[in-house]
């Protein structure tokens, strides 16, 4: 018997090689679903791990995310579209992958077990850090390193796993349990564990994104426009929330060097870009107060 459940067998996977190609993708998407459901229970963890992210961004620290295998590169999908979709600067940005970053397809077994290289890569990590690690089993000897390391520097820890007793959760500020059932294909965790980690993972950056003033009415408004799909993008989200046409929205985005706030505020009638840039700095980058603050200007100007 299996010790773990993410190694443990399914009950239904007896003779599923015998099976047909349309009854085999039943059973894998009914096992993709049932890990999906996984995450309703993590909610208030996910939701704590999402405060200390934005914690740590507000306050100059980074986000480190670590993991090996199937779940080191869900975690690495995660921080390296922070950038792009939330502007959050890639320095701020973290990720340590038991043997490094992989170049080729393949993904060598043998770094995850290293936990004296946990400890090299976690040299990086400074009290003012949020670190996120990541483990199937939540026994991953690097990836436990790496969180060991990081509560003896004083950092924040979230921890994700999807095992309940996991050594991972030990002294983690967050402990994110996901207990997926045992996959289809015994152990293979990049199925329904990676789909539950995605999941979750998809929900902590983009609530610490929210919480971070980066989303307002449910749009990207701290993207960073570098293409022209995303200037697009960037004008469409103008209009929207200035309530103007989309070309007077794209003059203003261009006036703004690609930033949505700015150019939201500029159609709302901040003075120039220097003025809606101080108005973001006192509203702590939060694009509604600092419209709200603008309208109340406005209106006192009008009283006057």
């Amino acid at each position: 018997m299996s010790r773990t459940a993410t190694e443990a067998r399914h009950g239904k996977a007896e003779g599923l090689d015998t099976l047909s190609s349309a009854e085999i993708l039943v059973l894998l998407a009914s096992g993709q679903q049932a890990a999906a459901k996984a995450v309703d229970h993590a909610n208030p963890a996910i939701a704590k791990a999402a405060d200390l992210v934005a914690a740590a961004l507000k306050s100059g620290g980074k986000v480190v995310y670590a993991g090996a295998g199937s779940a080191g590169l869900v975690a690495m999908a995660d921080a390296m579209e922070l950038p792009g979709t939330y502007g959050i600067p890639p320095e701020r940005i973290a990720i340590l992958f038991a043997g490094g970053v992989p170049t080729i397809a393949d993904l060598p077994g043998g770094p995850e077990d290293d936990a004296s290289l946990g400890e090299r890569d976690a040299d990086i990590i400074e009290a003012a850090d949020c670190v996120i690690c990541v483990s199937a089993s939540g026994s991953t000897p690097y990836t436990v390193a790496v969180a060991e390391t990081a509560k003896r520097r004083g950092a924040k820890l979230v921890a994700m796993a999807n095992n309940a007793g996991a050594k991972l959760f030990e002294g983690a500020d967050a402990a994110i349990l996901l207990e997926t059932p045992p996959e289809v294909v015994a152990g293979s965790t990049r199925m329904g564990a990676a789909t539950a980690q995605k999941i979750a993972f998809n929900m902590l950056s983009t609530l610490a994104a929210v919480k971070l003033g980066h989303v307002h009415d449910g749009h990207m408004v701290n993207l960073r426009a570098d293409n022209g799909k995303l200037r697009i993008r960037a004008a469409r989200m103008v209009a929207d929330i200035a309530g103007i046409g989309f070309d007077e929205a794209r003059a203003w985005v261009e006036v703004a060097e690609g930033s949505v706030k700015v150019a939201v505020l500029l159609a709302a009638g901040a003075a120039d870009v220097e003025a809606a840039k101080t108005l973001l700095a006192r509203s702590g980058d939060v694009l509604r107060v600092a419209l709200a603050e603008l309208q109340a200007s406005k209106s006192s100007m009008k009283r006057a």
